[in-house]
């Protein structure tokens, strides 16, 4: 099951395109991490995911049923959020911040003290939250999105500003959180971020969402060059087609954007030309590097 989908999102500011027929698939009990570019359009669909701007066109889903007027207050009870700064009053501490929310939401006190517990925080409570540590305000803002037992989680950036300390411990609190059930909606502009976290990406572009599956999918969808080690370049430039997209570095052939099979061909006219062919192989990728490609216009 889907937890959110959207079928031809959109979002428009006058002539301005932010976010461009997004089809988006969150299954259920994942941890999604959104990526793309500063400006990409992340945090405008995360905030028509929770209904505090609206849609220009299309349509959201919510656990299976449609996001309507009608239907926005019961949906929006099962969804926790932190989007832009960490909630909070910096006069007040942790555990007064938290019962604002509780009165506010009408919860328990046993949901108040699970989520205080999920976040690792009982032992600050009564600390004022401007002593608090950045690390330390992040995770009282997802003791508040947790606090009402939420399905699904929605966090925009939450890393940023951290220290690499406070990124890792952000980092495990979100592995543990989906290993309890609760499904994780991650943004980040750093694929190396939520790369050791996410169960299925989604990589937005320019408004438009450009790659949507698992890690393992993203790496098959690069098609890295093939390099070509031979003994005598100067039988390689009369062989090369003009329509390949080709470069001689040294004795190495770099070729781009090519298929297995016309790898062959090449070899083939390479070797019946002489040039001596002694090593074939494609170069390795990353998936920084296939991220950087397909983010930066280029093709992965």
């Amino acid at each position: 099951m889907d937890i959110v989908s959207t079928q031809a999102l959109g979002k428009r500011y006058g002539s301005t395109t932010v976010v461009d027929d997004l089809h988006l698939r969150i299954p259920e009990g994942c941890v999604y991490g959104f990526l793309g570019p500063n400006g990409s359009g992340k945090s405008t669909t995360m905030k028509m995911l929770l209904s505090l701007i609206a849609p220009t066109s299309g349509r959201i889903e919510l656990f299976g049923r449609p996001m309507t007027r009608e239907t926005r207050r019961d949906l929006l009870a099962g969804v926790g959020s932190l989007i832009e700064a960490p909630p909070g009053y910096g006069h007040l501490t942790g555990a007064e911040n938290l019962r604002i929310v509780q009165r506010s939401l009408g919860l328990r006190n046993d949901q108040v003290e699970r989520a205080v517990r999920t976040v690792r925080l009982q032992d600050q409570m009564d600390k004022t939250v401007r002593h608090y540590s950045l690390g330390m305000k992040q995770r009282l803002g997802i003791a508040m999105a947790l606090a009402r037992d939420p399905r699904l989680l929605v966090l925009d950036e939450p890393t940023n500003g951290l220290d690499p300390a406070g990124i890792e411990e952000i980092r495990g609190l979100l592995r543990h959180l989906a290993s309890t059930g609760v499904t994780v909606m991650v943004s980040s502009h750093l694929l190396g971020e939520i790369d050791r976290i996410a169960d299925v990406l989604g990589i937005l572009n320019g408004g438009r969402m450009i790659f949507q599956g698992s890690r393992a999918d993203l790496t098959r969808s690069a098609s890295p060059d093939v390099l070509i080690d031979t003994l005598d370049p100067s039988r390689v430039e009369p062989v090369l087609r003009s329509d390949l997209s080709a470069r001689l570095d040294g004795h190495t052939v770099r070729l781009s954007g090519i298929d297995d099979r016309t790898t062959a061909r090449v070899v083939e006219d390479l070797a019946g030309a002489g040039a001596g062919v002694v090593g074939v192989r494609r170069d390795e990728q990353s998936l920084e590097d296939v991220f950087m490609s397909l983010t930066s216009g280029g093709r992965p």
